[in-house]
């Protein structure tokens, strides 16, 4: 099991704090920025992790006009990064608009365009938010289905689900869309805020190409440590 699997979340809220985490955790290739790190520095921090030859998903979970979000990702794709995230809930034409925008963005800057993945659900939104609270009239698994559905008929390289909807996911959507889980918790982690949870290598062993894991790691009182303990749990997997 190849450990570029991993994507480590940077969910810290200022640079010097985020160079901290990198460096007590080289071993790390592939390192998430949200919209917190972001916020706080700006590309700064996507242009750290660059020099340091590391792989970047820009997870700003863009979610607006189409207009508007075509113009964000083009240009988030001018950054050089490896995934991209938008809502699914942008609808197509926002979805459409985005996937021309980072193939244009990404020809004129010269750089490879970021694989564009699809939020289907928030991994902290349970099955009777969705029906309470948003008032939405499906079964969790079937709607992070169609959304899924939606990004790909749109162009999109895949989708981020939780672990509990990436095995329906990958059977209908094909072995070729990325599929992206956060919510990912170790056996031995605090499942915090997550409502759809598996361990590391139950996600991986249900279909997922990448897991996003935060707290389980940025956390723990040995981030290198509890890094090491999900490799070697991976490396169990066939």
């Amino acid at each position: 099991m190849t450990t570029d699997k991993v994507i480590v979340a940077l969910d810290v809220p200022d640079l010097e704090s985020a160079i901290a985490l990198i460096d007590k955790i080289p071993q790390v290739s592939f390192w998430k920025v949200g919209l917190e790190l972001f916020t706080s520095t700006g590309p700064a921090i996507l242009e750290e992790l660059k020099s340091r030859q590391k792989r970047i998903f820009l997870d700003l979970k863009f979610h607006d006009i189409p207009n508007t979000v075509a113009g964000a990702c083009r240009s988030a794709a001018k950054y050089g990064v490896d995934l991209l995230t938008v809502h699914a809930t942008a609808g197509s034409d926002a979805l459409k608009a985005a996937t021309a925008a980072v193939q244009t963005s990404s020809a004129q800057a010269g750089t490879k365009p970021p694989k564009l993945i699809a939020i289907t659900l928030l991994t902290s939104i349970s099955s009777r938010q969705l029906a309470f609270d948003l008032k939405i009239p499906l079964e969790l698994p079937e709607f992070a289905l169609q959304m899924a559905l939606l990004a790909q008929e749109s162009g999109l390289d895949g989708a981020v689900c939780s672990p509990q909807e990436v095995a329906q996911l990958r059977e209908t959507c094909g072995k070729n869309f990325v599929l992206v889980c956060p919510g990912v918790r170790p056996s031995w982690a605090d499942a915090g805020d997550q409502k759809r949870s598996l361990t590391p290598s139950q996600a991986i062993k249900a279909g997922a190409d990448y897991l996003v894991i935060g707290r389980p790691i940025t956390a723990a009182a040995d981030p290198e440590l509890a890094w090491h303990k999900i490799v070697e749990e991976l490396n169990t997997v066939s």
